[in-house]
C-alpha cells in the first residue's frame, strides 16, 4: 500500500474515507491530550476540572468512533489499536460513572484511560517521533504506564477517606 508523508509521519494511502477519519481522529486525540492534562492539573471539583474532563470524555468518544472507522478499513494493521482504544473508552466511562460514589475508581478509570490513549498514540507513531524513535518498540507499550501508574497511585493515596466527591 502506498503511503503519504504528513509532517514526517507516513500515513497509509487507504482512500478518502480513511484520510477524513484520520483527520477527525487526530483532532479529537489532540483535544483529549490537552483537555486531559488540564483536568488532571486543575482543582478537583472545580469548574475548570469538570469542564475539561467532560470535553476529554466526549473527545474520547470521537477518538473511538474515528478509530473504529480506521480499524474497519485496515483491520489487520489496526486491531491492536482498536483494543487499546476500547480499553481507554471503557476506563473513562467507568471513571465518569464513579465520580461521586467511588472517587478512587474515578481517579483510576480516568487516569488509566489517559494512559491507554497515550499508549495507543506511541505504539502507532513512536517510531516516527523525535527522541521516541531512539527507543525500542517495547518502550512504546510500557513507558506511558510506567510514568502514569505511580501518578494514579499517588492521587488515590492523597484522596482523603470520607471527603466529598471532587467532581
Amino acid at each position: 500500500m502506498d503511503e503519504i508523508d504528513v509532517l514526517g509521519i507516513p500515513v497509509p494511502d487507504a482512500g478518502p474515507v480513511f484520510f477524513i477519519a484520520l483527520a477527525v481522529h487526530v483532532a479529537a486525540g489532540l483535544t483529549c491530550v490537552a483537555c486531559g492534562a488540564v483536568a488532571t492539573l486543575s482543582r478537583k471539583g472545580g469548574h475548570r476540572h469538570v469542564r475539561y474532563a467532560r470535553i476529554y470524555l466526549w473527545g474520547l468518544g470521537v477518538v473511538w468512533v474515528s478509530m473504529a472507522a480506521l480499524s474497519a478499513i485496515r483491520w489487520r494493521e489496526n486491531a491492536h489499536l482498536f483494543a487499546i482504544g476500547t480499553l481507554a473508552l471503557t476506563a473513562a466511562v467507568i471513571g465518569y460513572l464513579n465520580r461521586r460514589r467511588k472517587p478512587y475508581l474515578h481517579i483510576i478509570g480516568m487516569g488509566s484511560s489517559y494512559i491507554a490513549l497515550l499508549t495507543g498514540f506511541y505504539i502507532d507513531n513512536g517510531a516516527h517521533l523525535p527522541l521516541w524513535n531512539q527507543l525500542p518498540a517495547w518502550a512504546y507499550w510500557t513507558l506511558p504506564s510506567a510514568i502514569g501508574l505511580p501518578l494514579i497511585v499517588r492521587a488515590v493515596g492523597r484522596r482523603r477517606p470520607g471527603s466529598k466527591a471532587q467532581v
